[in-house]
């Protein structure tokens, strides 16, 4: 055990205490003048801690296990989603949490993140890094990702089921897809994409009456804001266009700690988590955020050479199916804040105050630890 928690990368765990810290000032500012979140700031030092102890349990499991119980692990997973419709809580207009003793949410969609790499890795590594046929590989794996991407879509959960797809893409991209197959690909998605907008804006107030019948009218306002900003009401562009407020307002060096007037204000909803990354740019300016950003970039930079150590093919396509999750999120959740993406449910990770989400990242972490301290048996065999 001793010789395993050795293996642990410490770079990585320098980064986490740093994210750690980054994300209880800010909750702490976003929730300090709000009654309805007291202790935010310190349910976040506990879930972090509860995650240092998931990740150091899970380096000394062998990640090995996982991938031979992965149609085990696919099963639970599944399971966990379609029973969350019945005996899950509706928060936000989406039916995706249990609520379990003492106020603490889980939501399945989020562990399922994980199921889908440990899944699509053992489908990928049974050609011992030969090309990737559409027949016996990609078909499986397109299978595989579509029947949790099509109930978390119905929770509905746009957020995480595209979270899925960047999964799946990036997983492919490293493990030798023929390149037509990549043409085709990309070309059904540019196709999609564009049948998609060129529909939406034809079938414009057809699409919103249909969405308001089904309740689910804040997909139609957060498409309709992006696609056509001009367009869209005061309140549908409301959060976009105050957190571009607050974060220009931030300037080189920000308004200071807790002196944020858009997040003292109030009118970035959900500061605490989804927009957390207006509080840093409001607050600390373009310096505190781009300190962010370099420790995320060492944080993707770290884990991309564990996958270069990796003996395992299997145990490489972890790492990078769990870095393409990465910074997708890391991408996605700022981008939307600065107007580049569309708005969702997407978290900024390690940042954002969520105990479920947190304690994910962590396990990922762990997975990657446990990577790392068991490779020094294929390096024996050599």
């Amino acid at each position: 055990m001793l010789n395993k928690l050795k293996k642990i990368d410490w770079g990585i765990v320098a980064i986490l205490v740093c994210l750690m810290g980054i994300s209880t000032v800010l909750v702490r500012s976003a929730t300090h003048n709000n009654p309805l979140y007291h202790n935010y700031d310190v349910k976040t030092v506990a879930f972090y801690i509860a995650g240092f102890l998931v990740a150091i349990t899970a380096t000394v499991f062998d990640y090995r296990i996982l991938l031979k119980s992965w149609y085990v692990l696919y099963g639970i997973g599944v399971a966990l989603l379609i029973a969350v419709f019945f005996f899950g809580a509706n928060i936000n207009g989406a039916s995706g949490w249990f609520k379990l003793p003492g106020g603490f949410l889980f939501q399945p969609a989020e562990i399922m993140k994980i199921i889908i790499i440990i899944g699509i890795a053992y489908i990928m590594g049974r050609r011992q890094g030969d090309r990737l046929t559409f027949i016996e590989d990609l078909l499986p794996i397109a299978a595989f990702a579509f029947l949790p991407f099509l109930l978390v879509m119905i929770q509905p959960d746009l957020g995480n089921a595209i979270i899925y797809i960047v999964i799946v893409l990036g997983m492919l991209w490293i493990g030798n897809v023929k390149y037509t197959h990549v043409l085709v690909g990309l070309t059904a998605v540019v196709a999609a994409v564009v049948l998609s907008i060129s529909l939406f804006t034809m079938f414009n107030s057809e699409i919103e009456s249909y969405l308001k019948d089904h309740h689910k009218e804040h997909w139609y306002k957060r498409i309709n804001t992006f696609l056509d900003p001009s367009q869209a009401s005061s309140d549908d562009k409301h959060q976009s266009e105050n957190a571009k407020i607050a974060i220009g307002s931030g300037g080189l060096s920000g308004d200071g700690y807790l002196k944020g007037d858009m997040i003292n204000g109030k009118f970035i909803p959900y500061p605490y988590s989804d927009s957390i990354f207006v509080v840093i740019g409001e607050e600390f300016g373009f310096q505190g955020s781009a300190i962010l950003l370099l420790l995320y970039f060492l944080l993707i930079y770290r884990m991309i050479l564990i996958a270069f150590r990796c003996y395992d093919n299997r145990a490489a396509f972890i790492v990078i199916g769990i870095a393409s999750m990465y910074v997708f999120q890391i991408f996605q959740n700022i981008g939307m804040m600065i107007g580049l993406m569309p708005i969702t449910g997407i978290t900024l990770p390690f940042i954002s105050y969520g105990g479920t989400s947190l304690l994910l990242n962590m396990l990922c972490i762990g997975i990657l630890f446990s990577i790392n301290a068991h490779q020094e048996k294929y390096e024996l065999a050599e």
